[in-house]
């Protein structure tokens, strides 16, 4: 199948959920000329912002699309947001955005909103009274498990909000006793938190604080997450940027290892439909819904829970650079 369509759009972006205009309805104002020509391009949907009707803007050229639509940026709030198949409360959650990331809106109806996360271009449906575009630009991300806020430079006073590891905060200044950074929602311990541009954590370390966290479907942050949720997060800790599903992981983090070589802490190990990261030779930390939370427990283990009719329980072993 081929196509072959000429599409012209303004120079200057548009909102989200507006048109851009067709030539026929533009002044003589300068305008882009996209070609379309030859086979149509496979494409995978999770992470290519195109649905029947429109498409981002960074896609005309090489998609055909209704309209292009410049994405406007916003943020999740406090609580984040889970990110869906489709805009209704029982979709299936598909991933999450954790407080502070960003989320490029392409559209909206009602109370969602469809776009996807800057972070890792994954699609999806959000709540719009989860996300916003007033919220300030981050400059660090929390590294333990779990960060309380509280209304005052003290831990003895109220506690006004707890962020989940992941989460992405903008300090404002820090306390007068250095212990303590200013956030808008109050103040958080100076050790919970590092800097966007120090990301440089251990990520066995970090995956180990998760151990005993719930396994939630779609989840990516310290208070409940998926294997690949997990993957993502405590790479991204150690300045891995890293995608979202386990089998995009599998195709492009690191590098494959041969078969003599042994296992070692920080290694990944793919199975079908799930992934986890090596604690040491012969241990996997993994979040996973045989256990409903994130476990340390034998590879061996794990790879004896497979049906016996499974024709390849490993799939991939991957060393991180």
């Amino acid at each position: 199948m081929t196509h072959s369509t000429r599409i012209s759009a303004d120079a200057t972006p548009v909102d989200a959920g507006t048109v851009l205009a067709d030539a026929s309805d533009t002044s003589p104002a300068p305008i882009r000329q996209f070609v379309l020509s030859g086979p149509v391009a496979d494409y995978d949907p999770r992470v290519t912002a195109i649905r029947g009707d429109l498409a981002d803007i960074a896609l005309a050229g090489r998609f055909f699309a209704p309209h292009y639509v410049a994405p406007q940026i916003h943020r999740a709030l406090a609580d984040g947001a889970m990110l869906r198949k489709a805009g209704a409360g029982d979709a299936e959650a598909v991933s999450q955005l954790l407080p502070g990331e960003a989320f490029a809106l392409l559209d909206s109806a009602g109370e969602w909103g469809w776009g996807y996360g800057c972070h890792d271009g994954y699609c999806g449906y959000v709540r719009l009274d989860s996300i916003a575009m007033d919220v300030s630009e981050p400059t660090h991300v929390v590294h333990a498990r779990s960060a309380l806020v509280f209304a005052e430079p003290s831990i003895k006073t109220a506690m006004v909000a707890a962020l989940p590891m992941g989460a992405a905060i903008a300090v404002l200044g820090t306390s007068d006793c250095g212990k303590f950074w200013q956030l808008a929602e109050g103040w958080m311990s100076v050790r919970h938190a590092i800097a966007l541009t120090d990301r440089n954590c251990d990520p066995v370390d970090r995956a180990l604080q998760l151990v005993g966290a719930p396994y939630l479907w779609g989840g990516r942050g310290g208070d409940a997450l998926d294997c690949s949720g997990l993957v993502q997060l405590v790479l991204a800790l150690a300045g891995h940027d890293a995608p979202r599903d386990s089998d995009q992981q599998r195709s492009s983090l690191g590098r494959a290892l041969a078969d003599d070589e042994p296992l070692q802490r920080g290694d990944l190990v793919f199975f079908p439909g799930h992934v986890g990261i090596m604690r040491n030779g012969d241990t996997l930390i993994h979040a996973n819904a045989h256990w409903m939370q994130v476990v340390a427990e034998p590879l061996a283990d794990v790879i004896a829970r497979f049906p016996e009719t499974t024709p390849q329980p490993v799939l991939a072993r991957r060393r991180i650079g």
